[in-house]
């Protein structure tokens, strides 16, 4: 059989429906999808191919899957989390009115490199702060990160939509370095959502992907909007559910807790084809609901969501619901090191029933390939290592003292393991990853172009003491009162 690549010698996790670990094991690709599987001695007999790659003492496994992030906070970052709420002013300003064009490229190329790097060659990023704000008041935005995404050669389900109303909302742009304020509607950030999805979506070989998105519509909405708001609101997010059924996308939402998935089941807004992330605090009759319609949950173990409550992943897997990893990325605390948040899904989950074998260490691994592969609706593609899948690929060296002694692989990738271990990734068949380095573009280019349009930012907003360490930065243990 000819191939255009044979990987060989290392311990291939397939993730397949028998979970096989083959030790000495190998890999062919040709086409851009997987071919054969097996043994290095077997396919080496069998395999003629252009490229013999020899990853001996390497783990070879399915490209992770990070069902939940958002563009734009990878300038942010740190930037105010020591004030109060200012992290989260920040993210609504810089997403309304201080964010070109160039800089939706800048920070989707850097964060589709942090994924690369990381072995993440799936992830999902809401286009701006999915619970707040969104940058969808024109299609030049979204098509500014879904450019940088493509040069770096990940895959990405960008999520768009409107913002929660009431509208209108005033946004910004900047031409010429002088900024202009203008409103924008929900019929105008619809449009543009719509406009996004005919562009991109199934685009770049499938690398790209788009996904709906209206913002979580809590108690303190009904409570606290004008009825009239609440009301637009409800039927704004039915129209968009509509939308996402009618083409055949993902529609996912961003902060459910404490009653919401109740009236989420009430606007029809569940199904198979909806990914809710956080989830937590969820009444009894809710983690029957999430089952009984097959609505997948983004589990965010390590995000400010699971501090506040608990997400009942472990309830709700054991009656059959579909539970997949996500990292909240990125942060002022976390980055898409999906390794960390494995770890910190155990544990979060461990301490909480006072059991260390609850959620098991192959359990968790199904959770960043193949269960989030399928909360995409994607596991017919990716998310195993199977013969016709997608060649989506990664590779980590066991040659590390934290890894070491290389017995018990499977143990090692999971529980010690972490994004820098990572030496090779194929998406599609392509190496975009070798040797630690990326293929298809210079780094250093990335991260000078994220710098400066970091600096851009800060400046814009005159929101240079955002940086500084706050008094109390040393000490006081017992956190904010």
């Amino acid at each position: 059989m000819q191939a255009d690549t044979l990987l060989t010698g290392g311990c291939v996790i397939t993730m397949d429906p028998s979970r096989r670990v083959i030790e000495d094991g190998a890999v062919a690709v040709a086409n851009g999808v997987i071919v054969a599987i097996g043994t290095a001695a077997t396919l080496r007999e069998q395999i003629e191919a252009a490229a013999v790659i020899d990853v001996t003492g390497h783990v070879v496994f399915p490209g992770l899957v990070d069902v939940h992030a958002h563009a734009g906070h990878g300038l942010i970052k740190t930037m105010g989390m020591h004030r109060e709420n200012r992290w989260e002013a920040i993210c609504g300003e810089v997403y309304t009115r201080v964010s070109p064009p160039e800089f939706w490229h800048a920070e989707g190329r850097l964060a589709a490199l942090e994924r690369l790097r990381f072995g993440v060659t799936t992830g999902v990023s809401l286009l701006g702060g999915g619970d707040t704000i969104m940058r969808s008041d024109h299609p030049e935005y979204a098509a500014a990160h879904c450019r940088g995404v493509v040069e770096v050669g990940t895959r990405s389900v960008v999520a768009v939509g409107p913002t929660r109303a009431p509208h209108p909302i005033t946004y910004a742009d900047w031409k010429d370095g002088t900024q202009r304020h203008y409103p924008v509607t929900f019929e105008q950030q619809f449009d543009t959502s719509k406009a996004v999805a005919a562009d991109w979506h199934g685009t770049h070989s499938g690398r790209i992907n788009i996904a709906m998105l209206y913002p979580v519509l809590r108690d303190e909405h009904e409570r606290d909007m004008a009825p009239a708001d609440y009301a637009a609101a409800c039927e704004q997010a039915r129209a968009v559910r509509a939308f996402a059924r009618e083409k055949g996308l993902v529609f996912t939402q961003d902060g459910h807790w404490r009653g919401s998935i109740r009236r989420a089941d009430a606007l029809g807004l569940l199904g198979p084809d909806a990914l809710l992330s956080h989830c937590i605090d969820l009444h009894d009759d809710e983690i029957m609901l999430m089952a009984r319609t097959d609505t997948k949950i983004a589990h965010n173990p390590s995000a400010n969501a699971s501090i506040s409550g608990r997400c009942p992943a472990i309830e709700m897997l054991e009656i059959g619901a579909c539970v997949a990893l996500g990292s909240d990325a990125t942060a002022p605390d976390r980055s898409g090191d999906m390794f960390r948040h494995m770890q910190q899904a155990m544990h979060y989950h461990r301490r909480h029933f006072r059991d260390a074998d609850v959620l098991p260490i192959g359990k968790v691994l199904e959770m960043c390939t193949i269960d989030g592969a399928r909360a995409l609706g994607m596991e017919k593609g990716i998310g195993s290592l199977e013969m016709g899948k997608a060649a989506d690929i990664v590779t980590l060296d066991l040659a590390r003292a934290h890894l070491q002694p290389g017995n018990m692989p499977v143990h090692r990738l999971v529980c010690f393991a972490n994004g820098n271990d990572v030496t090779n990734v194929m998406v599609g068949g392509e190496m975009v990853l070798r040797d630690g380095r990326a293929t298809r573009l210079d780094e250093a280019t990335v991260l000078n172009e994220a710098a400066e349009q970091e600096n851009l930012m800060i400046d814009r907003m005159g929101a240079r003491q955002d940086l500084q360490l706050p008094s109390d930065f040393w000490g006081h243990p017992g956190g904010q009162s």
